[in-house]
């Protein structure tokens, strides 16, 4: 068959919850076009009930990943990154069209993008060393602080930096034990939904991270009054949209991200990785050795 009368095999983005790909329960779809206005793709538009099914799919995943050890967490996220790899072409291309970027500007986003999720990889069984410690008390006391996982973290993805951004948000959340509903960039969900691609094919289990696509605002003001919703970054939400977001999530004392000004290609602080912990602080006596009382 000649080449030109091949019809071209479109490609179907599908939401990403509880490690499965299913459309909007609403049956909608959007258009998502490049820079210039080129139609890309129909991604699905995402409704309460997802955003309500995507947080009963993180609750569900919290326990085993929070409770999983810093080290095997730091494994898992590094083979997200060696799929990454595989599929730099592909991202690629999503990122340029996406950001309007040269092939060579977008392929220096994706190896930045990369190189991110290892740095994050890294620190999942370090920030305990940083944040948690000893402390000193007067008393026959061990004193021990510990950083725990605050537990279901909304993050709306930045608007503009559709990857690296993205990235950028969500591996702090997931490092650190806690489990994530992602709004992808409302303008640019293309590159948030095939990263859902490579996640369900690496070691991570499915809840951990669930992705939804569609109008950021629709999408987050049931994730931000949502009971057994923990803590939101508001990354993604412009200055009136998360003032309303921030008056929601009040409602059962969330810990709140609010949006500030970040530069997604410096290297970043433990900031993030702080923002949705918990410390918890253990006393335990010494106790005495022996009949001089002495005690250790």
């Amino acid at each position: 068959m000649n080449a030109v009368d091949r019809l071209s095999v479109l490609k179907t983005y599908k939401l990403y919850v509880g490690g499965k790909f299913p459309r909007s329960e609403s049956g909608r779809v959007y258009e998502v076009t490049d820079s210039k206005g080129k139609w890309l793709a129909n991604a699905p538009l995402s409704s309460r009930k997802d955003a309500r099914d995507a947080v009963v799919a993180a609750r569900k995943a919290f326990g085993g990943w929070s409770g999983a050890t810093a080290y095997n967490r730091g494994q898992v996220l590094y083979r997200v990154a060696e799929m990454l790899e595989g599929r730099r072409d592909q991202f690629t291309r999503e990122v340029a069209d996406a950001e309007g970027l040269s092939k060579s500007k977008a392929a220096a986003v994706v190896d930045a993008t990369i190189d991110r999720w290892v740095w994050y990889a890294g620190w999942t069984d370090k920030i305990a060393q940083v944040v948690g410690g000893g402390n000193p008390v007067a008393g026959p006391f061990f004193n021990l602080s510990s950083p725990e996982p605050t537990g279901v973290v909304a993050v709306l993805a930045p608007q503009e930096s559709s990857f690296l951004g993205l990235v950028s948000v969500l591996a702090p959340v997931i490092a650190t034990g806690n489990t994530a509903v992602v709004v992808a960039s409302e303008r640019a969900p293309l590159p948030a939904l095939s990263l859902a691609e490579v996640l369900a094919t690496s070691d991570v289990p499915g809840g951990v991270v669930n992705v939804l696509s569609g109008r950021t605002a629709e999408i987050a003001t049931p994730l931000a009054s949502h009971q057994d919703v923990n803590a939101i970054d508001l990354a993604g939400a412009d200055e009136v949209l998360a003032k309303e977001l921030e008056i929601a999530a009040a409602d059962n004392l969330k810990r709140v991200l609010r949006p500030q000004p970040v530069d997604y290609a410096e290297t970043p602080g433990i900031d993030r990785l702080t923002a949705f912990l918990e410390t918890k602080t253990v006393w335990h006596p010494t106790g005495s050795l022996g009949a001089s009382g002495s005690s250790y």
